[in-house]
């Protein structure tokens, strides 16, 4: 048999860049031996003490709802329960395009077989250690200048890599899911290599 590899990625269910990137991996898992689990940083703990525009200090005092929620579960529940978890918040955020608040998150708990009652974690700081520790272990290989989706996998020798991204719209799918993966680790393990960029002139497309 393959042995497969574990690739780990931070994620924030507020991101909707974030949220392709993880359509992504999950079908890159499908083309490549690869398993994939899924870990939560948080964009109000990377913004905390930032100068930021007004809108965007709304919505990080509204981002805390989400991360804890997903904490509480993966301590309840496991990291299968947080990959369920995800992708019902991501579904119900990024596609139904629906507010965030006690009855979304109920409804996704819900979506994912879990205890709505666990809803009640989003308005509580009992996980907000654990939640910050989960988000410095994805942030430390990458640094602080850098948001939402981080990937840590082997590279393709072998030895760690860690990257920012990638940041891709809409989700490339089956083979060609897999051709990106192997050029990014191709990027990422190359010793010394830090960017690759262009502007971004889309929105996100959830296709």
């Amino acid at each position: 048999m393959t042995d497969r590899a574990t690739v780990d990625m931070w994620f924030d269910p507020l991101c909707p860049w974030a949220w392709i990137t993880s359509r992504w991996v999950l079908e890159v898992e499908q083309v490549r031996d690869v398993d994939v689990r899924f870990h939560v940083m948080s964009l109000a703990v990377l913004n905390e003490g930032r100068e930021l525009p007004e809108e965007y200090q709304e919505l990080m005092r509204t981002a805390w709802g989400p991360v804890r929620l997903c904490v509480a579960v993966g301590q309840k529940h496991g990291q299968d329960a947080v990959r369920a978890l995800y992708t019902a918040l991501g579904t119900r955020i990024h596609l139904g395009k629906e507010d965030r608040g006690p009855e979304l998150y109920a409804a996704a708990l819900t979506d994912a077989g879990l205890d709505p009652a666990l809803a009640a974690a989003a308005d509580s700081t009992e996980y907000d250690e654990a939640l910050r520790a989960s988000h410095e272990a994805g942030m430390r290989p990458v640094g602080a200048d850098v948001g939402t989706p981080v990937i840590h996998a082997p590279g393709p020798d072998g030895t760690p890599v860690a990257f920012f991204g990638p940041v891709v719209t809409p989700c490339p799918k089956g083979e060609a899911a897999g051709r990106l993966w192997d050029g990014v680790l191709l990027v990422a393990g190359t010793p010394g290599f830090y960017e690759l960029k262009r502007s971004r002139e889309v929105d996100p497309s959830f296709d």
